[in-house]
């Protein structure tokens, strides 16, 4: 089912507004361009790969074999597909085990097409890699719950991921990666 045309403004662009009318003395504005139009466009939202495996069942389900260490890892990545327009792609995966013995895997690509307004420059990237998998991460997550809760175990309810903190992590790992490539 695919989610048609909606348009979010971004929290940093509402806190930098907020931050700039702070700032700026009474009767006097800021020089800085003001952001209030800085918007993300949603065009369509769609699972592109999902995956449920239960490969212990019944077993895992008739007996108690306690509480399963549940692994959850999460990348974002995006690629222009027209002007000015990114699709987006979000991967959350979930594995529990419980002593060696899986009980379930989970694996979702989920994605959105989605088209920045009023960014220029250096701010798309940013703004593509963590408003966007922001704005998709609920609609991921409630996949992950049903499917888990449907393969007969409690809804696995991922906690809010800091795609801030993943957007930096990506950032630091392509730094890494080229300062390890030879100089040509």
């Amino acid at each position: 089912m695919a989610k048609k045309d909606t348009t979010a403004k971004t929290e940093t662009a509402a806190q930098t507004e907020a931050d700039t009318s702070k700032s700026a003395p009474k009767g006097e504005s800021a020089n800085v361009q003001p952001t209030s139009d800085r918007q993300l466009v949603v065009h369509a939202q769609y699972v592109k790969d999902f995956s449920f495996e239960n490969p212990n069942a019944p077993k895992v389900l008739t007996e108690n074999l306690g509480q399963p260490d549940v692994e959850i890892s999460v990348s974002v990545g995006a690629k222009l597909i027209g002007e000015n327009q990114y699709e987006v792609v979000l991967n959350l995966g979930a594995k529990a085990v419980v002593a060696e013995t899986p009980m379930f895997l989970v694996d979702l690509t989920y994605a959105g097409l989605v088209s920045p307004q009023g960014v220029r420059g250096d701010d798309i990237n940013p703004l593509i890699m963590i408003e966007a998998p922001r704005l998709l991460f609920p609609f991921a997550r409630a996949l992950i719950s049903d499917a888990t809760r449907d393969g007969g175990f409690m809804p696995l309810n991922i906690q809010p991921v800091d795609f801030v903190a993943v957007y930096k992590h990506n950032l630091e790992r392509q730094a890494a990666a080229a300062a390890e490539q030879p100089a040509n």
